[in-house]
């Protein structure tokens, strides 16, 4: 174990080398990340501002089956994604943020979602554009196709061959949710007792391979039903959290908006809790990571740009709704002071409502868990795709690593199990923002035309309407 520790350790301090701005120590990857959300917001004229309410009403129309290529609807899509992308990195990820960064950490979260909306919206719009399909008629996309293509169309197959297929190598153990495991299991082991964490981790790939060894059909009937589901139940116990400790509301946001701004000599200050909440923050949306791209990749459009706008609402509920009330919850009740960590906290928060509202969030954990365990399955299916084929000896070979590694990760200590998935993260998003950046002015002339379109559409409607 001393030797896997080291490993990890040597990962991490080679992913997140740090360099000095303002005085601080900052990860050079956050600064990477940091720079194309604020850059495409304003190159593709603020879509997380103004297309906000022309994505919902893509979800109202979509087009149904027979009507346009792929595999599943919209909607579907958008909840295999959400799927993945609110798991417990939307919970303990939040607890983890208090605690490297403090309260200020919470606000960097919500805004660093804002800008994280037209970078989801870009590098799904790419992955629609770029998709391709089987002999089977059956969907495969992704940065890795992405970065494919663009490589053969500006005359460099071989670098764009390479990049793509390391962005494929890196999501193969980013695919593997540690996190989701390791903290669902903390929190099984506070309300149930339970201390053998292989059993429970066996338990736990046994109920995932019944759905990842189904294929993609079941994967998005498990992620419409599971995901609206489990967002319900958290936001409800964050609510009651929220409604014993409301006169605390005011000094929290107070806290929240002190601590952006200032810190505290603990947590690194106005840098430090920058740093956490961008961290964070990208775990629970996963902007510029490019994995949600696989779940997109599979709905029914009549325009890439369409699936895009889609994209755009993820951040918006992942990052910005429920971290956001989820960490202003973990302040109110004061338990992220509590020398506890990652899902503890939130658990200690649960309890000051009712003894037994542990095990709602209990409850809550293993939806998210299991929810995200399926999403990221598809995801790493796709990545061995790319690498290895798509034939069947191929897919099952992937499905049985997969439901395989799963186990171990209850039994690992959650520091190094966030320094694995942090990394891993943070190394997919290295070839896929090059990716958004060799496709910027395509994806600025795109977007234009479909919205210019979409425009001229509604107005003509209107007429016919008001003349009809």
């Amino acid at each position: 174990m001393d030797g896997f520790n080291a490993a990890v350790d040597a990962l991490a301090g080679a992913v997140f080398f740090k360099v000095p701005l303002l005085g601080a120590q900052i990860e050079l990857i956050v600064l990477y990340l940091a720079v194309p959300m604020l850059f495409f917001t304003i190159w593709l004229g603020f879509p997380n501002v103004r297309a906000i309410g022309r994505a919902l009403r893509i979800l109202r129309t979509q087009p149904g089956a027979g009507e346009a290529k792929g595999d599943v609807s919209q909607w579907g899509a958008l909840t295999t994604a959400l799927a993945g992308t609110i798991g417990l990195g939307n919970i303990a990820g939040v607890a983890v943020a208090l605690t490297m960064g403090g309260p200020g950490a919470i606000l960097w979260m919500f805004v660093i979602g804002w800008f994280a909306m037209t970078v989801k919206m870009a590098e799904v719009t790419l992955g629609l554009k770029y998709r391709t399909f089987d002999s089977r008629g059956h969907v495969h996309g992704g940065p890795m196709y992405v970065l494919r293509a663009v490589g053969a169309a500006r005359g460099w197959p071989r670098l764009g061959l390479v990049l793509g297929g390391l962005y494929a190598f890196f999501a193969l153990f980013g695919a593997i949710p540690m996190v989701q495991v390791n903290q669902s299991f903390a929190q099984v082991k506070v309300v149930t007792g339970l201390s053998n964490g292989w059993a429970y981790g066996v338990l736990l790939a046994a109920a995932v391979a019944l759905v990842t060894l189904g294929g993609a059909a079941w994967l998005g009937e498990v992620a419409k039903r599971l995901t609206p589901l489990k967002v319900a139940v958290y936001l409800a116990g964050v609510a009651a959290v929220l409604i014993v400790h409301a006169p605390a509301i005011p000094g929290a946001l107070t806290q929240i908006w002190h601590g952006a701004w200032s810190g505290g000599a603990a947590t690194g200050g106005a840098v430090g809790a920058f740093v956490a909440g961008m961290r964070r923050a990208v775990f629970a949306s996963e902007a510029g990571v490019g994995s949600a791209v696989m779940a997109h990749s599979l709905a029914r459009v009549r325009h890439p740009v369409s699936e895009g706008l889609v994209a755009l609402l993820e951040p918006l509920l992942g990052t910005m709704i429920v971290c956001a009330v989820g960490g202003l919850a973990l302040v109110v009740a004061g338990t992220w002071r509590s020398g506890l960590e990652g899902i503890a906290i939130t658990s200690a928060a649960f309890a000051q409502v009712s003894p037994w509202f542990p095990w709602l969030l209990a409850v809550v954990v293993v939806l998210f868990a299991y929810s995200t365990l399926v999403a990221w399955g598809f995801y790493g299916l796709q990545a061995w795709g790319y690498l290895f084929g798509n034939g069947p000896k191929a897919q099952w070979s992937y499905k049985i690593l997969y439901i395989i590694a799963l186990p171990p990760a209850a039994a690992i200590d959650l520091g190094r199990v966030v320094d694995i998935v942090d990394s891993s993260f943070f190394l997919m998003a290295i070839p896929n923002v090059i990716a958004l950046y060799l496709c910027a002015g395509e994806l600025r002339r795109d977007v234009r035309a479909y919205l210019r379109g979409a425009e001229d559409r509604e107005k003509r409607v209107g007429e016919a309407e008001a003349f009809g």
